[in-house]
C-alpha cells in the first residue's frame, strides 16, 4: 500500500509539472507585454549632463541633473520644452558584482517657471564631451522595440547597461579600472514616459509631488 501511494504521488506530481511551466510561461508572457506596452509610452530625448559625476566621490542621493537639447512631447500630452531640466539622483545597483558601478535614476522634469512632471526615464545612449563640447554623438533613434540596451566604452573602460523596465535609468559598469567618472557636457540619450504606479502629476515651484 505505501508503494502505491508513492507511485500514485509521483504520477500526480509529473501530471501537475505540464500546469506548472505553462502557468510559469503565461506569466513571463504576461511580464513581457506589459514591459513592451512601458515602452510604447516612451520618446526618444536628449539632453547634456549639467555636472561631471564620480562613483567614488559622489555617493547614494548625490544629485544629478540633464537638460533637454529639445522639445519632448510626452503621451499624455505634457509637453517638456527646450531646456527643461531632467533631475534625478545616484542610486545603488546589485545586478553587477566585482565591479564599481554609477546607478542613476532620472525621475523629475523640472520646467522654466520651476514647475516638476513627475516622469520615467530609462538611458539608451551616451556620448562623452570633449573639452566641453559633444564628439559628433548621433540621432536619437531609439524604438520601442529595444527593451534592454548595452553600449559598451561609453567612456574609456566604462559601459552602459539599462532595461525599460529597471527602476533605475541606466547603470555605469567599470570594466577596466575601479571608478566611473561621467564629464559635464556628455549627451545623454533617453527614452522618456510620464510617471506611473502612482507618482503622476505636477507640483509647482519644484518641489515634489
Amino acid at each position: 500500500m505505501k508503494g502505491h501511494r508513492q507511485a500514485l504521488a509521483f504520477a500526480t506530481a509529473v501530471l501537475a509539472l505540464p500546469f506548472f511551466a505553462y502557468a510559469q510561461n503565461a506569466t513571463t508572457q504576461d511580464s513581457t507585454q506589459a514591459v513592451q506596452h512601458e515602452a510604447t509610452l516612451m520618446k526618444p530625448a536628449n539632453a547634456l549632463l549639467v555636472e561631471s559625476l564620480d562613483a567614488v566621490k559622489n555617493q547614494p542621493g548625490y544629485t544629478v541633473s540633464a537638460k533637454l537639447q529639445g522639445k519632448v512631447n510626452l503621451s499624455d500630452g505634457t509637453e517638456l520644452p527646450k531646456g527643461t531640466i531632467l533631475l534625478g539622483k545616484i542610486t545603488t545597483d546589485d545586478t553587477q558584482q566585482g565591479a564599481k558601478t554609477l546607478a542613476l535614476r532620472f525621475d523629475q522634469a523640472r520646467l522654466k517657471d520651476g514647475t516638476t512632471v513627475p516622469i520615467r526615464a530609462t538611458i539608451v545612449g551616451f556620448y562623452a564631451a570633449s573639452g566641453g563640447e559633444i564628439d559628433d554623438s548621433p540621432a536619437n533613434d531609439w524604438t520601442p522595440t529595444t527593451l534592454e540596451f548595452s553600449q559598451e566604452s561609453v567612456v574609456s573602460g566604462v559601459d552602459l547597461h539599462s532595461k525599460i523596465d529597471s527602476q533605475n535609468s541606466g547603470v555605469f559598469v567599470a570594466t577596466k579600472k575601479d571608478d566611473v567618472r561621467l564629464k559635464q557636457g556628455s549627451q545623454i540619450q533617453f527614452a522618456i514616459a510620464p510617471a506611473t504606479g502612482g507618482q503622476s502629476g505636477v507640483t509647482a515651484g519644484g518641489g515634489q509631488s
